[in-house]
Formats: C-alpha cells, sequence, structure tokens
C-alpha cells in the first residue's frame, strides 16, 4: 500500500506574507503606476491609490488567504474544490470556482508575453538591433513593428513576437516542472 502523498507546504510565516504581498503588487501596479503618477501629478494619484488598498487590496487578500486555508483543511487545493466545501449545500458553486482557475492562466499568459518583450528586446540588443536607432521616433517604430502593429523597415509582421512568445512559454513551463520535481523522474 502507497504512503499518501505529503501535501507542499510554506516554510515560514514571513515567505507566506512575502508571496501574497508579491501577488498582490501585480504587474500591472509596475508597469502603470509610474506613467499615471507622472500624468496625473504623482500625490494625487497616491490618494485614491491608497484608498482602494485600503478598502479592496488588503481585505480581498485577507479573503483569498482564508478562503484558501480553509479549503486547504479539507485537503482541496483548487478555487473549485474550496468553493465546494465552503457551500456544501449548492453542488454548482463548485463550477463557479473555475474563474479561480481561468483567471490565474490568463495572468499567466499576460506576464508571460509581457516576459517575452523583456527576452526579445535583450536578444535585439545583444546583437546590436537597437544601434542604428537614433531618436526616439524611430526606437517607437521599431517597438510597434515588433509587436506587429505596424509594418516597417524592421519587421513585416508579428513572427518575431510569436517566435520569443513560444521560446518565454517552454521556458517558464520547463521551470515550473523542474520545480515541482518532474526533470528527475520523481513526484
Amino acid at each position: 500500500m502507497s504512503q499518501p502523498k505529503k501535501r507542499d507546504s510554506w516554510g515560514s510565516r514571513l515567505g507566506i506574507i512575502m508571496a501574497v504581498a508579491g501577488s498582490a503588487v501585480g504587474l500591472g501596479n509596475f508597469l502603470r503606476f509610474p506613467a499615471k503618477a507622472a500624468t496625473n501629478g504623482g500625490g494625487a494619484f497616491m490618494i485614491p491609490y491608497f484608498i482602494s488598498l485600503l478598502l479592496l487590496g488588503i481585505p480581498l487578500m485577507w479573503i483569498e488567504w482564508t478562503l484558501g486555508r480553509f479549503g486547504g483543511g479539507f485537503e482541496h487545493g483548487t478555487a473549485p474544490g474550496i468553493f465546494h466545501s465552503v457551500w456544501q449545500k449548492n453542488r454548482f458553486i463548485k463550477y463557479f470556482g473555475v474563474i479561480g482557475i481561468f483567471g490565474p492562466l490568463v495572468i499567466f499568459i499576460y506576464y508571460i508575453y509581457i516576459e517575452s518583450w523583456t527576452l526579445a528586446y535583450s536578444f535585439f540588443a545583444l546583437f546590436g538591433k537597437y544601434s542604428h536607432l537614433a531618436d526616439q521616433a524611430t526606437m517607437h517604430s521599431f517597438l510597434k513593428g515588433f509587436q506587429g502593429l505596424e509594418h516597417n523597415q524592421y519587421f513585416n509582421g508579428i513572427g518575431w513576437a510569436y517566435l520569443f512568445f513560444i521560446i518565454t512559454f517552454i521556458l517558464n513551463i520547463w521551470r515550473i516542472l523542474v520545480d515541482q520535481g518532474y526533470d528527475s523522474g520523481y513526484s
């Protein structure tokens, strides 16, 4: 008879807090915050930002954390399982929990797309593709061409963007599998 698989657990409370805080910050804040702050006078933007953080961000983070811990007590690690644990009388609620799987999948793809830009831009910098871009307008045109927003002398389509997206996707999946121990044949 085989032993039940031991569930993963956090090594420390600080690790949990840092992971939750990191996911709460999100890439949207990282990419949009400086532009919004500069456009709206900096300090004025901080007032609704902190109000939203206090009234929405922190309470939603606590709710998500509490639901996860509650569902974990029933050996459920997915949103459908957690929803089923919380609302046992409603047999359809677990299907609503699929949103909890679909949402992170969409976010994962979005992050990979942004990562692929970084990989591509690093590749282009390494091979000197930026050396002839003398001003902001030509750089802007180069980036728009890469993203498939326009056809220009630098790019004829979105093929390069797809190539770097696929490479980045494969690297991310490989990294996840390595972290889960699938590369050594044990699980």
